[in-house]
């Protein structure tokens, strides 16, 4: 069959194993210090990896392979060997918990103007907003994964004053965000995208999604992306 598969070139591979953090799959492996997929029954073909490749060695095409089997995928997960000690500070920070500083207390009054809601639209959820919704002629869009509101304290003020919000996420809701954008993008003059992401490689998904619904509308749209750290920074 015919479907979407990454492919890897080696030569441009540097083996930092961001790809194979980012594979919810476990469709990638180092081999010889290189990433390579074992198996291409275990890549779905979302792409969750291109955007954490730093070299651009990955990329995502239509070629006939075999088809993407969910079952296989479960039990390579289940029968894979834990990891070692060694290898736990390279796993995602989007499946590994860890604590975070605890916040400074301020005494400082937040005048209600500081506290304003910047929110222009209800629903805000990308999976239940119409694509027909005139808020989104002329708009300028923000692209936001959940858990920035709760990591970024002035997401208000900083990324959602002026804009559509659109908020998400690629790891949770298995949805393909692409092809809803890619509609609304067709059916509104958007003036602008801003994609706000965690810095866990999962987030990585919201980016993808985006791109390929701006070359699926064959449009030019000017698009930044921000990162939010876990400890609530900008990178």
């Amino acid at each position: 069959m015919k479907r979407k598969i990454i492919t890897i070139k080696q030569e441009l591979c540097n083996g930092c194993r961001l790809c194979v953090n980012a594979c919810h799959e476990g469709a990638l492996q180092l081999v010889n210090g290189k990433a390579m997929l074992i198996s291409e029954s275990y890549c779905d073909g979302l792409g969750d990896c291109l955007p954490e490749c730093p070299t651009g060695a990955i990329t995502l095409e239509d070629r006939e392979t075999v088809e993407y089997d969910e079952e296989a995928v479960k039990i390579h997960l289940n029968s894979s060997p834990k990891e070692t000690e060694s290898s736990l500070s390279s796993i995602s920070l989007s499946t590994q918990g860890k604590p975070l500083p605890k916040a400074v207390q301020s005494a400082k009054v937040v005048s209600p103007e500081n506290s304003q809601s910047q929110l222009a639209q209800w629903p805000c959820q990308l999976k239940l907003v119409s694509i027909d919704a005139p808020y989104f002629d002329n708009a300028d869009i923000l692209l936001a994964a959940d858990c920035t509101a709760f990591a970024y304290p002035n997401i208000h003020q900083q990324f959602m004053l002026g804009k559509v919000t659109l908020i998400a996420c690629p790891k949770l809701d298995n949805i393909d965000y692409s092809e809803k954008l890619s509609e609304i993008i067709k059916r509104h003059t958007i003036a602008s995208i801003t994609i706000l992401k965690m810095e866990v490689p999962c987030c990585g998904g919201l980016v993808n999604a985006a791109k390929k619904a701006l070359t699926n509308s064959n449009k030019s749209i000017p698009y930044t992306v921000a990162t939010i750290s876990t400890n609530g920074l900008i990178l």
